[in-house]
């Protein structure tokens, strides 16, 4: 079946399949997860203090956390702009702070040849979105039998992002995230049906709060953000039924190397998280 023809189909307010992850359930009408950690693993301390905080708040939530940090950020707006610590090192202290936390771990890979070392490290293998449309990149990560997160590119529809999880033969599961759409040069803005439009694939469908906020290029050589616009964006898509929400935390955002803008701070994070997830309760409750 086609994914317009399923789309008709998908009338229901959750994810039709679960993805299991490390014990936990996501999808499927269960709680809202989170997959959530600083844009990039910038060094030992950064990770466990942002791990640490997120397991306490996920643990007295009762709610799935997945952690979640770049080892190499291959798509820049500018050449000088820090990278990350590489593969080998970033692989490294990912699996150091997953270990330490006990934490499930997510992480996204550039090329194909880096699907089978990141799998021996993370849970869930992430496709950025630039590259939502490189099959040989999904085939290759669905191939390690991870559960994959394929990001909906900023120039695709959601009947475009279905079309990508079905290049997902041999996966563990399937996650689909919504991340924002381009509205002309270094601005994006959420068309919010796309949440029910991926839906149609089965997949549990992830909303993205962090760089739906983004302002590409719009800090000079780094990319900008409406951070403040955050909380809203997030309050809708929960109430629209999202089965899970990607978020970037850091202890420091204005310091962070990356998405300094969009990132929220720990504190930030203890008072929004909640909420949401109690508004994620209110919905299932009543949908």
């Amino acid at each position: 079946m086609n994914s317009a023809k399923k789309n008709d189909a998908a009338c229901g307010p959750f994810s039709g399949n679960v993805v299991g992850i490390a014990g936990g359930r996501l999808g499927g009408g269960e709680r809202l997860f989170l997959i959530a950690g600083p844009c990039v693993a910038e060094s030992r301390e950064v990770m466990f203090r942002t791990a640490e905080a997120l397991a306490e708040l996920a643990g007295g939530l009762g709610v799935p956390l997945v952690f979640k940090a770049s080892y190499l950020k291959a798509n820049r707006s500018d050449s000088s702009s820090p990278r990350g610590p590489g593969l080998e090192a970033g692989l490294e202290l990912l699996a150091e702070t997953g270990a330490k936390f006990s934490l499930p771990l997510c992480t996204d890979i550039h090329e194909s040849t880096q699907a089978s070392l990141a799998a021996k490290v993370v849970d869930i293998i992430q496709i950025p979105a630039f590259l939502s449309r490189q099959t040989e990149l999904i085939e290759a990560a669905a191939a390690t039998g991870r559960v994959l997160n394929i990001k909906k590119g900023q120039f695709m529809s959601a009947d475009q992002a279905c079309q990508a999880a079905d290049k997902a033969a041999g996966a563990g599961g399937v996650l689909l995230t919504e991340r924002g759409t381009f509205f002309g040069y270094g601005d994006l803005v959420v068309d919010f049906r796309s949440l029910r439009g991926m839906r149609a694939s089965g997949c549990p469908v992830v909303f993205d709060a962090t760089h739906s906020v983004q302002q590409p290029g719009a800090a000079g050589a780094i990319s900008g953000g409406s951070r403040q616009n955050l909380p809203l964006l997030a309050r809708a898509a929960v109430a629209a039924g999202v089965d899970g929400l990607f978020l970037e935390v850091h202890p420091d955002p204005p310091a962070s190397l990356s998405d300094p803008h969009t990132s929220l701070s720990i504190e930030q994070a203890k008072e929004l998280i909640p909420q949401l997830v109690e508004l994620g309760d209110y919905v299932r409750e009543k949908f």
